[in-house]
């Protein structure tokens, strides 16, 4: 019995990320040799702060990254419910991690806004893609723009289920006037991964294009992001 507990003392140990050598804690290494020689699992024990009784927050972050294929952008789109599934993971270590990530899909999109001009389908996927990725429902954007076809304000119009999500094209026009947007562009995410547009979608679009025309205003394209790639209404000549 006393070799049993022993074992058990020594096990405990080795899990501990005290005990590991300072260059591979992800703290000291982080603080030696940068931010950037840490790995994603490595990271994220950072924001964990410790794992289980039988392994480390690292163990633990490599077995929650291989669950989403070591693809960061399949993590973001876990919920704090599917996080505390993992033992080791508790209501706060999710909430966390799901915060951080939220914090890294901000900082990709006001990097995107502080440069972007639209001229061409691919720039409208930059700015909308950090977006929509990683909802499991359907959101519905616009982006509002200056002569120069600058970005003025991306605003999500609504909201809708796993399918189908409901456009209000009047409100889409009276923004329009109100920030004197001379320019819009719309987006919208199929989280089925099906990126070809519906008959819902082309009627809406057509609706949008009338609805321009009618206030002077010029609508540059309706894309539609899923699984990784984007269908764009102008550059398959269906405005």
């Amino acid at each position: 019995m006393k070799t049993e507990n022993l074992f058990l003392t020594m096990e405990e140990q080795y899990l501990s990320i005290r005990n590991w050598a300072e260059d591979d804690r992800p703290r000291e290494k982080l603080l030696k040799k940068g931010v950037s020689a840490l790995s994603d699992a490595e990271l994220l024990a950072i924001l964990i702060g410790s794992g289980s009784k039988n392994e480390s927050a690292v163990e633990l972050c490599r077995k929650i990254l291989k669950s989403s294929h070591d693809n960061l952008n399949e993590l973001a789109r876990l919920s704090i419910n599917e996080l505390c599934r993992f033992k080791g993971i508790g209501e706060a270590k999710a909430v966390t991690i799901c915060a951080a990530l939220e914090l890294g899909k901000r900082r990709k999109t006001n990097e995107v806004l502080e440069r972007i001009r639209i001229s061409q389908s691919s720039d409208l996927y930059e700015l909308f893609e950090p977006i929509l990725l990683d909802l499991k429902h359907e959101e519905f954007w616009v982006a509002y723009l200056n002569g120069a076809n600058k970005v003025i304000e991306v605003k999500k119009l609504t909201q809708g289920g796993s399918r189908q999500t409901v456009v209000d094209i009047q409100m889409i026009l009276k923004m329009s006037l109100e920030k004197s947007a001379q320019a819009i562009a719309v987006a919208h995410n199929h989280p089925s991964g099906q990126n070809y547009p519906s008959r819902e979608d082309e009627t809406i679009t057509q609706r949008i294009k009338k609805g321009c025309e009618a206030i002077d205003v010029r609508f540059l394209d309706h894309i539609i992001i899923a699984g990784g790639k984007y269908f764009s209404f102008a550059d398959e000549g269906k405005m």
